[in-house]
């Protein structure tokens, strides 16, 4: 679009300064020389060119891209005024993110055109060097030379006439067509954009977060030594004393018993 405008804006200068040109010919001499020019403009050829690419990289106005067909193009010093539409904001390189699709229409117009100039100029032939050249008198009484076109017709009282029928004390007018084919080119610019796609989701019926306690395992610090002995306790002997014996002696004592008294009760 910069580049459009700039060609716009070059266009207008020009047509303004052979305006003035113009102006400046005829205030200074009306009779010298009048010139018109007159422009016919043909069918206009657009041509479109759509790029496409991934950004990959953005460091100040550095833009480093991916193109559509797998190359990488570096985009270096991108000016601070040029402007990317993405979801209808205008963003600038510096808003630009890895993952960012970008989208480049150029459009190109071709515009041919013929420009026709008709130059007419009227005076008295004060030296005449025929085929090449001519000298008038011009009506403000200066003189000036005149290259004369191979071709070219004089009009003398009404009858058209070559160089060499030209002589000194005439008085001519001779007119210039000069037809020429140009292209106007014009070219505009226009990038959008679009955000990277959010992450998927996860599965409805898988955690989010799974959280694994474990128990941590703690080390004793030893205490000092003298007061490891006063708070050690006194070793004990281990208990492996039971009744059982006692209760069997018992039980053997109880029957000797029953046996001498029935023993007794027979004598």
């Amino acid at each position: 679009m910069k580049r459009s405008q700039f060609t716009r804006m070059s266009l207008l200068a020009l047509l303004a300064t052979s305006s003035f040109a113009l102006l400046t010919l005829s205030i200074s001499a009306q009779t010298q020389t009048q010139t018109q020019t007159s422009t016919n403009s043909g069918q206009a050829v657009k041509e479109v060119k759509v790029d496409r690419g991934e950004v990959v990289y953005v460091a100040g106005n550095d833009l480093v891209v991916k193109m559509e067909d797998g190359t990488i193009r570096d985009f270096p010093n991108i000016s601070e005024s040029a402007r990317v539409t993405v979801e209808g904001q205008e963003l600038s390189v510096h808003d630009l993110k890895p993952g960012m699709k970008l989208e480049r229409t150029i459009t190109t117009t071709s515009t041919p055109r013929t420009v026709t100039t008709v130059q007419t100029v009227t005076g008295t032939i004060s030296q005449i060097t025929p085929p090449t050249s001519v000298t008038l008198t011009l009506e403000d009484g200066t003189n000036q030379r005149f290259t004369i076109p191979k071709g070219q017709k004089f009009n003398v009282n009404g009858e058209m006439v070559d160089a060499f029928q030209l002589k000194k004390g005439m008085k001519i007018s001779a007119t210039k067509i000069t037809e020429v084919p140009e292209t106007l080119v014009t070219q505009e610019s226009r990038v959008t954009g679009t955000l990277p796609p959010p992450p998927p989701a996860p599965p409805a019926n898988m955690p989010i977060l799974v959280v694994v306690t474990r128990p941590v395992a703690t080390v004793a610090t030893p205490p000092p030594a003298g007061q490891a002995a006063a708070n050690t306790p006194p070793a004990e002997l281990p208990k492996t004393a039971s009744y059982a014996p006692l209760v069997g002696l018992i039980g053997i004592a109880c029957l000797s018993l029953s046996l001498g008294l029935k023993f007794a009760r027979r004598f």
